[in-house]
């Protein structure tokens, strides 16, 4: 029998509350997958997530009402929007019922016996964690994997299966109310990739040196017989190897590692391994490519064949997903919301069109952005746009003031149709328009792709 047979034979109960999220139900997919009945509770009991857990025989409930006790499940998993004061979590430490954060859980129960590939970093963990499970899936390794995106490969972005490799995407959040340590802490991978390090989550997170510390906690994580696949261009993360290391560590992006020329000949150690063939678009891809192959060598793919499942792979939905071109004019959907991926994601655009005109348009959404902290790089990540389109519904900080360095570029609008309206006005053909949002942005894309017609 093996090990999953055994543990659909021994089916449990886990109730997750906050499930709607991607991580958790990313974590309730693979528990159904692993015999668990699976039910769960969220605010937001809406799709596409309700549909694909319900698709999955998943029971969801709207809302966090105390009557869901009478559940009784084994365990109840909590995510990390679910604070004191939500009444369900109130009632389940007022019984001492068991309870645990997604993140350990999974650890627990289903991460146990797994090589696990973690891929962490500020930019790219959700391209680098699919660029690293197709290779391991197209060299026959069959890997399990947890990813906060649905890459196009799969179709889908959890699975768990019973092969030895497990890929995860490695968040630098928190894990719970009650455990304030990032989630990566928990999964202790084999192989460790260090994609990149700079400030985010301002809203958890006092200074870059607090990130660092969360760092070098899940490099302390990672075995001796392990690896730390590490970028070598960031300053940030040799601080994070010199405060203490005791696994082998290949570094990437750099002359005594892996790297990439501009004709995108592959070298490690300044020994030529061969050619990247694809249409992905940016020098952050590039980097993402050298880091899913350093990772993938470790797990025993050899890196020609590591290139050859490169050439054959689709990018992660909304990663400069082309919505649509309506009359010349071209709409790009992209999760860019930091400046420096904006910066990236716009100068790779820039790379592909030449001098067509580039049409920014930005909602500042995550929590880092809300804020304001991030404000004043926005010029600057956006200068390689003709004109950048501003939508600043919700902010707490002064969008106008702070994209007034781009002059007449910048358009900012506190109403969403009067924003899509001043971008229709604007555009004409042969125009890229390129959305860069980590939300919905209130259907933006289709709505303008409508209003060109």
């Amino acid at each position: 029998m093996t090990k999953l047979e055994l543990a659909m034979s021994k089916p449990k109960h886990i109730h997750i509350l906050g499930i709607c999220g991607t991580f958790m139900g990313g974590i309730a997919a693979i528990a159904k997958q692993s015999g668990y009945r699976v039910t769960g509770c969220d605010a937001n009991v809406y799709p596409p997530m309700s549909t694909q857990l319900e698709a999955q025989g998943i029971e969801l409930i709207e809302g966090f009402g105390v009557e869901q006790l009478e559940l009784k499940p084994d365990v109840f998993v909590i995510g990390n929007v679910v604070s004191r004061g939500n009444p369900l979590m109130e009632e389940i430490l007022n019984r001492n019922l068991p309870y645990a954060s997604g993140p350990q859980w999974l650890a627990d129960t289903l991460l146990r016996d797994k090589w696990v590939l973690g891929v962490a970093g500020t930019h790219g963990k959700t391209t680098t964690s699919s660029m690293l499970a197709w290779i391991l899936e197209y060299a026959g390794l069959n890997p399990g994997f947890l990813i906060g995106g649905v890459p196009q490969n799969f179709g889908i972005s959890a699975r768990i299966t019973d092969a030895a490799f497990f890929v995860i995407e490695a968040d630098e959040y928190d894990t719970a109310f009650f455990d304030k340590r990032s989630k990566f802490v928990h999964y202790h991978p084999r192989t460790a990739v260090l994609n990149n390090l700079e400030f985010d989550h301002a809203d958890i997170f006092a200074d870059l040196a607090a990130i660092e510390t969360q760092f070098h906690h899940l490099v302390r994580t990672v075995p001796g017989n392990g690896l730390v696949v590490c970028n070598g261009r960031e300053e940030s993360l040799q601080r994070v190897i010199q405060r203490g290391c005791w696994t082998p560590v290949e570094k990437f992006g750099s002359n005594d590692g892996w790297n990439i020329d501009a004709n995108d000949q592959v070298s490690l150690n300044g020994k030529a391994q061969g050619t990247l063939h694809w249409d992905l678009l940016g020098e952050h891809n590039r980097m993402n490519a050298l880091a899913a192959l350093a990772a993938a060598r470790h797990a025993g793919v050899p890196v020609d064949q590591g290139l050859a499942a490169l050439s054959a792979f689709r990018n992660v939905k909304r990663r400069m997903e082309v919505r649509g071109t309506v009359n010349g004019i071209t709409v790009y959907d992209d999760f860019a919301h930091h400046p420096t991926a904006i910066d990236t994601t716009v100068a790779g655009l820039r790379r592909k069109i030449g001098k067509a005109r580039i049409l920014a348009v930005l909602e500042p959404r995550s929590n880092t952005m809300k804020l304001g902290v991030m404000k004043d790089a926005l010029p600057g990540s956006l200068r390689e746009a003709d004109l950048v389109f501003c939508y600043a519904g919700n902010l707490g900080w002064d969008a106008r003031g702070a994209l007034a360095p781009l002059g007449d570029k910048a358009v900012v609008k506190d109403d969403l149709n009067e924003l899509i309206e001043a971008i229709a006005a604007a555009a004409k053909s042969g125009d890229q328009i390129l959305v860069m949002s980590n939300g919905g942005f209130g259907g933006i894309h289709e709505k303008l792709l409508k209003r060109f017609h």
